[in-house]
């Protein structure tokens, strides 16, 4: 007879393959009322919270406890509530009528059970932040405890509102496909593929971590998780090439990061940044696209200049694939990617495309022996599984930062908050843009990318915007800082966890990970000030932008490592920061004075090395 622990992890499976096979449904058959939809996805999420993530009174075998168990009927009492009152909640007159007694239990009901799901699967940062803005409504403004349950509960502004709503559309169905190319061996392409490009250049495997990682992270959409895959196959490498430990762990995590600003298929965010605007998530991708290759651009390039002044050799020929030969053998596992890529070209809803790429994986992989043989005869049920299970930390994440901003919305603390900005900034854009940088890096450290930013749009973006920086652009730098956190001291996750696989010092590796990632830093100055980077404009400004952009970021990474065709000197390190901030600035002056000085340096080395001696 099979234990009480095996009961429940079957359960949990069963309950996650539904919580799966409900969205795909959904996207097929059309969604039903906004409200019975997320309460719905609330539901399934909260039972995989308490079946998957036990507290701290659990069996010893970390099977759920009678406390969890409890949490988990709290939860689906909640969401029931919800579901069986539905022509209750949406004929109601919000913050007019009054509230119900079973209004009251269940609204302070579900909201403790939230706030213990998200503490459970993210830690405590957002609960707090939650409590302490329902705190502020409660003692500093005239905010009643009865309005506040409403807003929370009974309406579509609070939990159940549009963060849950860009959850429950299109984050599952976008983590199902990025299960189901994992499922299908997409990740060991990646890595191929980038061996037999780089492998054989100056610091090949950290080439290949940086191409790999940008890959895989279109289907991951988090950083550790890509850092866990991705690095235990790369960080030996590098370490073995002659790289630092601290410097591989840092290539490595700032790669992984950015696969959350890599279009097709970019962080949660970026859907939540396209329900904010009113705009398709193609429009997102393309926004994100010039910014995105300017990260990657400069992160390539540091390791090419670390592995230039340290001399490091590529790897052996006996390890580097042949090109030909991998896409012979696997190059075909690319397909659901560009089925993605054509469908939102065509014009097709970015959760269709996302399905049928999804659909077309598994079919894919069994078109050769070579990708045949690893596909078990339960990868399409692995792959729903591990689909839901992927999609709780979000939907609890989501589902938490409603509340928060119900509080925003119901106090209209965001318009407080705006004025404050503007007053701090005294009108000086570039001080809001680096207090809005600051903000998005602290809110960043203690939660996911996705509440993080949801939370800045709320209370910073509106400055910005106030200040004259377009929409787009205000979204798209609160969206890189609240990314960004993940390879900034102090509390920097994504370098945690390559720290540990490299066996390096965490501060090293933070601090490495900065400079790797400068460019990470100036990109979204650079948007702000030149809209072209975002595809803003006409062809030539996008192109101009685009181009002088790229010149002052490779500029700014030979400075910070201190190498350009060889080691440079002092006065010349100082030289070409000069004209990497002259080619940053948008302008065509300091464009062409940054040109010039980085490419008189350019061939000043080159020259050098001519007439060196023998």
């Amino acid at each position: 007879m099979p234990s009480y622990a095996t009961f429940c992890r079957a359960a949990a499976t069963l309950v996650a393959v539904a919580f799966s096979l409900f969205h795909v449904y959904i996207q097929l058959a059309g969604p039903p009322e906004p409200l019975i939809f997320r309460s719905t996805h609330l539901l399934f999420a909260l039972v995989l919270v308490f079946l998957l993530h036990p507290g701290a009174f659990a069996r010893a075998d970390r099977a759920p406890g009678p406390l969890d168990l409890a949490w988990l009927a709290a939860g689906i009492a909640c969401a029931g509530y919800v579901l069986l009152n539905h022509d209750y909640l949406i004929f109601r007159f919000a913050l007019v009528d009054d509230i119900r007694p079973a209004d009251w239990v269940f609204g302070t009901l579900l909201t403790l059970v939230v706030l213990e799901g998200t503490r459970r699967v993210i830690g405590w940062a957002l609960p707090v932040t939650a409590l302490a803005f329902m705190a502020y409504a409660l003692v500093f403004t005239s905010v009643t405890p009865q309005t506040l349950i409403d807003q929370i509960f009974l309406t579509t502004e609070g939990i159940f509102g549009m963060t849950l709503s860009v959850s429950a559309t299109f984050v599952v169905i976008f983590v199902l496909f990025g299960s189901f190319m994992e499922r299908s061996g997409t990740g060991q392409l990646f890595m191929d593929f980038s061996l037999a490009i780089t492998g054989r250049s100056a610091g090949g495997p950290g080439k290949v971590a940086v191409i790999s990682s940008s890959l895989f992270g279109t289907i991951s959409g988090s950083a550790v998780a890509n850092v866990m895959v991705d690095g235990p196959i790369t960080i030996p490498l590098m370490k073995r090439t002659g790289f630092r430990p601290a410097f591989a762990a840092a290539v490595e995590a700032v790669a992984s990061t950015g696969g959350q600003i890599m279009p097709p298929v970019m962080g949660a965010a970026a859907f939540v940044m396209a329900e904010f605007l009113a705009v398709s998530y193609l429009q997102v991708t393309l926004w994100a696209l010039i910014p995105a290759l300017l990260y990657y651009v400069a992160c390539f390039a540091a390791v090419h200049f670390e592995a230039r002044s340290h001399g490091l050799q590529p790897l052996p020929e006996s390890e580097i694939p042949q090109l030909g030969t991998v896409m012979r053998e696997r190059g075909h596992l690319f397909i659901p990617m560009l089925v993605v890529i054509a469908g939102l070209g065509l014009g097709y809803s970015a959760t269709l495309c996302a399905l049928v790429g999804a659909a077309t994986c598994l079919p894919v992989a069994l078109l050769r022996r070579a990708t045949r043989e690893p596909i078990g005869r339960s990868a399409v049920w692995d792959a729903l599984a591990d689909g839901a299970r992927n999609s709780v930390s979000v939907a609890m994440a989501c589902a938490c930062a409603g509340i928060v901003l119900g509080v925003i919305t119901l106090t209209g603390s965001g318009i407080a908050f705006t004025a404050v900005i503007i007053e701090l900034a005294r009108n000086s854009l570039i001080l809001a843009l680096l207090l809005t940088m600051v903000a998005g890096i602290i809110l960043g450290m203690g939660m996911p990318t996705t509440p993080a930013y949801i939370i800045m749009v709320a209370l910073l973006v509106p400055a910005l915007i106030k200040l004259g920086v377009v929409a787009p652009a205000a979204h798209m730098f609160a969206f890189y800082f609240a990314i960004l956190s993940a390879i900034t001291p102090p509390v920097a996750l994504a370098v945690y966890a390559a720290a540990g696989l490299a066996k390096a010092d965490l501060w090293p590796a933070g601090l490495a990970a900065v400079r790797v990632g400068a460019a990470g830093f100036i990109v979204p100055f650079m948007f702000v000030y030149q809209p072209g980077l975002l595809m803003i404009g006409s062809w030539t400004e996008i192109a101009v932008a685009a181009g002088t952009g790229t010149l002052g970021i490779l500029f700014l990474a030979a400075t910070l490592h201190g190498h350009l065709r060889h080691a440079l000197a002092m006065w010349e390190r100082a030289v070409l920061l000069a004209a990497a901030l002259l080619l940053i600035d948008p302008n065509w002056l300091t464009d062409l004075i940054g040109a010039a000085i980085g490419g008189g340096i350019w061939l000043r080395q080159r020259l050098a090395t001519r007439t060196a001696p023998a």
